[in-house]
């Protein structure tokens, strides 16, 4: 089980994000977690929302540059070593994390990542005994 991800593209000038949450803001929006890695001349902003399909359909129509892309949310105890401990399983099956970042909600720590191998994950999550967080239990929580 995975969640849906906004990866959205945006120059490195100043307005260009305000932009982007201003147009969610509109729409009614809620965002979960928010992450920008960057680069020289752009940035990519990922976004887990409550509502990650209509979010993607109006940045879209305001002509943002937005994909929408799976990922894994684990839903961890906020613990010292719970993320190392939940990175250490997949490492050791051999599996390749591209991006993560993490944040706190409701006392419990969420891991997000993506991986080049979902399948291969969902099996290594399921014979850890970790913890999927679904879209719907994120966007309540919220």
């Amino acid at each position: 089980m995975t969640i849906s991800q906004l990866s959205i593209f945006i120059e490195n000038k100043s307005g260009t994000l305000l932009q982007v949450l201003n147009l969610l803001k509109e729409a009614g929006i809620s965002l979960i977690a928010s992450n920008i890695a960057d680069t020289v001349e752009y940035g990519i902003c990922r976004i887990i929302c409550g509502e990650p399909a209509r979010a993607y359909s109006v940045l879209k129509e305001a002509g943002i540059a937005v994909a929408l892309s799976e990922v894994f949310a684990i839903e961890m105890d906020n613990e010292v070593g719970s993320a190392a401990k939940a990175i250490s399983l997949l490492s050791d099956e051999g599996i390749n994390i591209t991006y993560l970042y993490s944040f706190l909600i409701d006392g419990k720590g969420v891991l997000i990542f993506r991986t080049d191998d979902a399948e291969k994950a969902s099996a290594a999550i399921a014979r850890g005994g970790l913890h999927l967080i679904s879209e719907e239990a994120l966007a309540t929580l919220a």
